[in-house]
């Protein structure tokens, strides 16, 4: 039975449009033979129109060009209460801004699965809602949809608290690595995001580079990311915030493809880091910090809840990310500011190192630009220089004391003139040792200037 209302607004649906529960759509050709498919989302794009996304030449898209009706039925993931939408079709469009949304979307996801180039979206079909209504009697124990969709007032005067307490952490911050932790904790101990991490540029490789995570038992530190590939890569190539919901068999299908080419191709000189992951993804959001069109970083977050991100959570997460895009641009300003000009270092005594202490091989392979320390990968590019120079000067001159502005004039080490991101990279650096040779550790002395701490024998080469 078939309820209409008149008080029903699309807005008041906005659950249904998360794509967690696939809707089904219903068009007839002009002879009135019907055709129903089911589609994995239905776009809402305001309180009269919504779009469906067009990727094959299918019985639907036949049947809309000769008869323009359509009905879908949507479900609301948390009550399953069920509603009819009746639509009239209005346009294709195979350009602008709501195309290149939707199509955003389905490449981050065909990247994932190895499906680009297959997996595509053809045009964005946008339909007048000009009718909306509620399948009673669907559920025996029939509940209302929750109309409220907005936030009390309590509840706004908890969010504000959370961007004071953002913005409070990142202008107490006394450097980029105390400025990444605290921010990913205050999301966790304030907003409920458990799992989140955050990726900044490396101007060298045009990668992504993971310099921190939180939730995770791995933390991926190093793992990297192609612009343009998978959901972060493709919020970072088009700026846009991408919201996720009922993800968990998308990104199980991508590891798993991601897993079976590694294997069928053999383990590289300097293998993969994978980026951290929950196995049972069920929603991710992720955000571009942006900062004057120029991409600073991304921030992502996942939650294995099919309904934990909303519009709500996207609009804060925007400005919070705001934020964190100034203080880091700030934050690697002050540090280029801060360089001190490099002096000579006086030498210092090699540390003690007890009877059967361990000895590390460290093996730098020259033709592939990376590390590793005890035939285990640990990092490569330009971190893996700046470890091969520091140990060089240590075993060779006995030097413990550095400076930034020392690396940044090295040859050797290649950096750019313009934003070489050397504290990230020293962050990213500081933080695989701790992971996998905390023997060897790189320790600040103020701004500007970091010293290296061994604790155990080194043995160094280069091949």
């Amino acid at each position: 039975m078939i309820a209409a209302s008149e008080s029903l607004r699309l807005p008041d649906l906005f659950r249904c449009f998360q794509g967690v529960i696939p809707s089904m759509v219903a068009t007839a050709d002009s002879s009135g033979i019907p055709n129903v498919t089911y589609v994995s989302q239905i776009h809402f794009l305001d309180e009269r129109h919504v779009a469906l996304s067009c990727q094959f030449f299918n019985k639907t898209r036949r049947n809309l060009d000769e008869n323009p009706r359509a009905c879908a039925e949507l479900y609301d993931p948390v009550t399953f209460d069920a509603y009819r939408l009746r639509l009239r079709f209005l346009r294709s469009e195979k350009s602008g801004e709501l195309f290149d949304q939707m199509k955003a979307r389905i490449d981050a996801i065909a990247s994932m699965t190895g499906m680009a180039g297959i997996f595509r979206l053809i045009a964005a079909d946008v339909f007048e809602v000009e009718r909306i209504e509620r399948v009673a009697g669907y559920l025996s124990d029939h509940r209302p949809a929750d109309k409220s969709g907005g936030v009390s007032v309590d509840g706004l005067r908890t969010e504000l608290r959370g961007v004071q307490i953002v913005s409070d952490r990142i202008n107490r911050s006394e450097s980029l690595d105390a400025l990444l932790d605290g921010v990913l904790e205050t999301l966790d101990t304030w907003f409920g995001f458990h799992h989140t991490m955050l990726l900044l540029p490396d101007e060298g490789t045009g990668k992504l580079v993971t310099v921190a995570s939180r939730g995770y038992g791995e933390s991926g530190v190093g793992a990297e990311v192609t612009p343009g590939e998978g959901v972060i890569g493709t919020v970072a190539q088009t700026r846009k915030v991408m919201r996720f919901s009922g993800l968990e068999s998308d990104l199980r299908y991508a590891r798993a493809i991601r897993r079976e080419a590694i294997s069928r191709g053999g383990a590289p000189a300097a293998p993969e880091i994978p980026l951290p992951g929950l196995p049972n993804a069920q929603s991710a959001l992720v955000i571009p910090l942006v900062l004057c069109s120029r991409l600073i970083g991304v921030l992502a977050a996942e939650s294995g809840d099919p309904m934990r991100f909303g519009e709500w959570h996207e609009a804060y997460l925007e400005v919070i990310g705001n934020q964190i895009a100034l203080g880091i641009d700030r934050m690697l300003e002050r540090e280029r500011q801060d360089d001190d000009e490099p002096g000579e270092s006086a030498p210092v005594p090699l540390p003690h190192v007890a009877p059967g202490r361990k000895l590390h091989n460290v093996v730098y392979y020259k033709a592939d630009d990376a590390i590793f320390v005890d035939d285990e990968y640990l990092v490569r590019s330009v971190p893996a220089r700046i470890l091969w120079k520091l140990l060089s000067e240590w075993k060779q001159r006995s030097r413990t004391e550095f400076t930034n502005r020392e690396l940044r004039v090295d040859p050797f080490l290649g950096l750019p003139e313009v934003r070489d991101n050397l504290e990230s990279r020293l962050i990213l650096l500081r933080r695989r040792l701790d992971e996998k040779c905390p023997d060897v550790r790189i320790a600040s002395t103020g701004r500007g200037r970091f010293a290296l701490q061994v604790a155990s024998l080194i043995n160094l080469q280069e091949r």
